[in-house]
């Protein structure tokens, strides 16, 4: 029941986010599909129609509810605290844009993205403002800036689906099971994640599902507790027994994790404990917990989105994102198994017609490709961006694309077909 009246607040609330993150073109391509297709039943891309060059726009794309939520947080916070000192624990969000804004109106941030400090909290004062990014923090930071005196409520981001996850590991915990958290041990979320879940029952961390097939050698007692303490070191809870604590566990996942490998993940440990403990339909629960999917829907839905753009024929796909953005990675991951795809942060990263500096997710490097575009006419390329990118940087990269042909109608006229 709470879920479903979550649900529905998402439905109903619009946020004031800054006009700086806006576009007319991207605003009219969503109200039309929204108009078209009420229950978000079709995840087929829209077609924007320049003539020489056609640009498949995903269905679901940009600033989700908890990016949006977290963005008028911080905004009104700098407008409302004039004179004072306002910090940031993390990046809000991974979005440089949106990061580099905050900064110039003055917000500092006190740790990097790996937790590591920038500013001392001992140099924080009671009145100071401490934002709490949209990934959510650990229980023991949340204890430091209470002991420093520092009031957060008022100013904490965390997402309501991150939330969600943490209410869901409590609930499992109480009936005895360990977590497992299919995450990036080093991402915001998953530390934050992995610290409410320990706090209640015994916690680790796989990162994919070569890990989980690590850790079922662990349940099955195949291997050794030495081994164990090794292998997945930094990863488990304080005192944390694999002989003892990997008899009941549940999984959980950082929430903007590839749903297919969340799933896959969460199937193969339920056959493992099936398989080592016997287990009929009936008694799985005994060993199994059923905790359904804690991915959020933006997570859902644009990966879903991306999977039926895939459908479309195209010569390229171009990923719109911060580098260091977990749900527009996989975003590229998928295009990645279809056709070649370019990962970049902002249009400027397309240099000319012909080279185009862009992230490669497998070396974790920006690099230089030249001839992207196909010599012919007309192009297709499909389009997408993650969860954390600004929709004014979606358009910019259309308008640099239609920079580089001779088209039959321009982006205002497009608009106006739109609407």
């Amino acid at each position: 029941m709470r879920e479903a009246f979550l649900s529905l607040q998402i439905k109903m609330k619009a946020f004031n986010v800054p006009i700086i993150y806006r576009s007319p073109l991207i605003a009219a391509v969503k109200n039309k599909r929204r108009r078209e297709d009420k229950l978000k039943d079709d995840f087929s891309p829209t077609l924007l129609d320049f003539g020489a060059l056609r640009i498949w726009l995903a269905r679901h794309f940009g600033f989700c509810y908890g990016v949006e939520n977290a963005i008028e947080i911080a905004f009104r916070t700098i407008e409302e605290n004039p004179g004072k000192r306002i910090f940031l624990l993390s990046e809000m969000i991974h979005n440089p844009q949106v990061n580099n804004d905050l900064l110039d109106r003055g917000v500092r941030f006190l740790h990097d993205t790996l937790g590591n400090p920038m500013i001392p909290l001992s140099e924080l004062a009671p009145d100071d403002v401490v934002i709490i990014p949209a990934f959510g923090t650990t229980i023991a930071m949340q204890q430091q800036l209470s002991e420093i005196g520092l009031t957060t409520a008022a100013y904490n981001t965390t997402c309501p689906f991150v939330e969600k996850v943490w209410n869901r590991a409590a609930q499992i915990a109480e009936k005895g099971y360990s977590i497992v958290v299919h995450g990036k041990p080093k991402h915001e979320e998953t530390r934050a994640t992995f610290s409410h879940a320990a706090e209640n029952t015994p916690t680790i961390i796989v990162n994919d599902l070569a890990e989980a097939h690590n850790l079922a050698a662990y349940i099955r007692q195949e291997k050794s507790k030495s081994d164990f303490y090794r292998e997945f070191a930094n990863r488990y809870s304080g005192g944390f027994d694999p002989e003892k604590d990997l008899q009941r566990i549940g999984v959980v996942n950082q929430t903007t994790q590839l749903a297919t490998e969340t799933q896959a993940i969460a199937d193969y440990l339920k056959q493992v404990m099936i398989s080592h403990y016997q287990l009929t339909p009936e008694t799985i629960a005994e060993r199994f917990a059923d905790t359904r999917d804690t991915l959020c829907y933006a997570t859902n839905d644009n990966q879903t989105a991306v999977t039926g753009m895939l459908e479309t024929p195209a010569q390229l796909a171009i990923v719109v994102g911060g580098y260091n953005s977990s749900n527009t990675t996989h975003l590229a991951e998928l295009c990645e198994t279809k056709l070649p795809t370019y990962f970049i942060d902002s249009d400027e990263k397309m240099l000319n017609d012909h080279e185009i500096l862009h992230f490669d997710i497998h070396r974790h490097q920006e690099i230089l490709s030249a001839n992207y575009l196909p010599n012919k006419t007309p192009v297709d390329i499909l389009l997408t961006s993650g969860a954390s990118c600004p929709d004014a940087l979606v358009e910019s990269v259309i308008q640099k694309l239609t920079s580089f042909y001779k088209l039959e109608k321009t982006v205002e006229e497009l608009i106006g077909e739109l609407r």
